[in-house]
């Protein structure tokens, strides 16, 4: 074999080399750019995290920091799908098993109007606070409706995810249940 031949072979072997290392860097930034997957793993909607003490989130809300923290807003009186925001809430906390003691429930009363005391009786547990005219609840659902969601807060304070109104408990169920599992903290 001539050196031409050799030089040409050794350049061959080299270019190969080259291209297999760089294909995994090249392969995934093509992905990362180029593919939007059809389907995701949570059911829930991802949110630009809101940090609750940065909104000026009320002090009651503060305190919880360090658990995760079913929230939702709603009216003082509590009308039928208040309530059943609520019962999700209790129930997908209490499916949770040995990390329910991880999550809290707060719900955020927005019109400053009285519970009765049965339905502060039927939720125990769950933490009501006063919120009327408090920013964070705007900023929670810009342009809709902060009562038409439920949300969760990470451990750090962050409302980080929301569901839709009517959201499927199952499903929320197996989100929690992820979160908590990947979450070391709280």
């Amino acid at each position: 074999m001539s050196d031409e031949a050799r030089r040409r072979s050794a350049r061959r072997n080299l270019i190969a080399i080259t291209a297999v290392a760089l294909f995994p860097f090249i392969g995934s930034g093509l992905l990362y750019w180029l593919w939007k997957p059809g389907a995701y793993v949570n059911y829930g909607q991802l949110i630009e995290p809101v940090p609750i003490a940065q909104a000026a989130g009320p002090p009651a809300l503060q305190a919880l920091e360090g658990k995760w923290v079913f929230l939702m807003v709603d009216g003082g009186a509590c009308d039928e799908y208040c309530r059943r925001k609520l019962y999700a809430m209790r129930q997908v906390r209490l499916t949770q098993g040995k990390d329910m003691e991880r999550i809290e429930r707060a719900w955020l009363v927005d019109d400053g109007a009285a519970t009765s005391p049965e339905v502060l009786g039927e939720y125990a547990g769950t933490h009501r606070v006063d919120a009327a005219g408090n920013p964070l609840i705007a900023r929670l659902a810009p342009g809709g409706s902060a009562r038409d969601h439920l949300y969760i807060v990470d451990p750090l304070g962050n409302v980080m995810m929301r569901y839709a109104r009517d959201a499927d408990p199952s499903r929320i169920k197996k989100d929690l249940t992820r979160l908590l599992k990947v979450s070391r903290v709280g």
